[in-house]
């Protein structure tokens, strides 16, 4: 059996375990954290009611202020996966052992086709987009190893839905619509992408520029077990420090109300689980 491979990253909801890692570190400024309540609430509205699985890095203070917000923060998963080198031209196709690899990773998270077949509640899954390229080939994996497994790949494709984080721009009729030109968006049911538009500045700064917890899990690091080790240095422990700020502000009942009322807005609302979901999110009591 292969051993699943996991990038290390601290558990932040239960951060007992950072001892003095933050000693010294300077207070992180929250720039963002408006900007960022507005999208985290889109996302789960539009969520319908799914399991989130959060891909790659870009929406990690996405995932870091639910996990802090939210009265079950266990349907909040990060999903390490980079898919950026799996068609580099110099690489050439994935050989059988990456492929076995990769799939030994995704079945440590509960995607393989044989649980996901099973499955009932909507499996959603989270990232910045521009073009859609990784979540095409997130599709497709799973869509491959459904066929080599025998699985029932069109009741998973029917719990499949996408959220992505777009960058927003002016709207007009003749605004691009990545879903549009993707050629792979037709193995899934109409209706199963959504978009949540964010401010420029911020998913720049969340999907380019903000230094990350662990490292990119691209093709090349799907099998090192070096990388489940934890780094010290001092930029990622400042990124310690934000991302430790992020989940300490979603524990406060003024975002928390923050979200509900953004929630409540989205058409979503109409729909008894966000309606259960607003009405108890400013009850949630803060941890003393």
């Amino acid at each position: 059996m292969i051993e699943a491979i996991r990038p290390f990253r601290w558990d932040l909801v239960r951060p007992d375990h950072l001892g003095t890692l933050l000693d010294g570190v300077p207070e992180p400024d929250l720039w963002f954290l408006d900007d960022l309540i507005d999208c985290a609430a889109k996302v789960v509205a539009r969520s319908e009611d799914g399991e989130l699985h959060f891909v790659g890095r870009s929406a990690d203070s996405v995932f870091d202020l639910l996990g802090g917000a939210l009265p079950d923060p266990g349907r909040l998963h990060l999903l390490p996966l980079s898919t950026g080198w799996i068609d580099h031209p110099l690489l050439g196709p994935l050989r059988p052992a990456e492929v076995a690899q990769l799939r030994a990773n995704l079945a440590a998270h509960g995607l393989a086709p044989e649980r996901l077949a099973r499955g009932s509640r909507p499996l959603t899954f989270v990232d910045a987009v521009s073009s859609g390229g990784s979540f095409g080939h997130l599709v497709g994996i799973l869509r491959d190893w459904a066929a080599g497994e025998r699985a029932d790949w069109p009741a998973i494709r029917r719990r499949i839905r996408i959220v992505g984080l777009t960058w927003r721009t002016a709207t007009s009729p003749k605004t691009r619509r990545w879903q549009q030109h993707a050629e792979w968006v037709r193995d899934l049911p109409s209706g199963s992408i959504r978009n949540v538009s964010v401010d420029a500045a911020v998913l720049g700064y969340l999907a380019d520029h903000q230094h990350k917890l662990a490292p990119s899990f691209r093709r090349d690091r799907w099998h090192d077990g070096d990388i489940r080790e934890p780094a010290h240095d001092d930029r990622t422990r400042r990124a310690l420090a934000e991302a430790v700020a992020i989940v300490e502000a979603g524990r406060t009942r003024a975002v928390r109300e923050r979200l509900a009322r953004a929630m409540s807005r989205e058409p979503a609302i109409a729909e008894p689980w966000l309606r259960d979901l607003v009405r108890r999110l400013p009850l949630r009591a803060s941890p003393a």
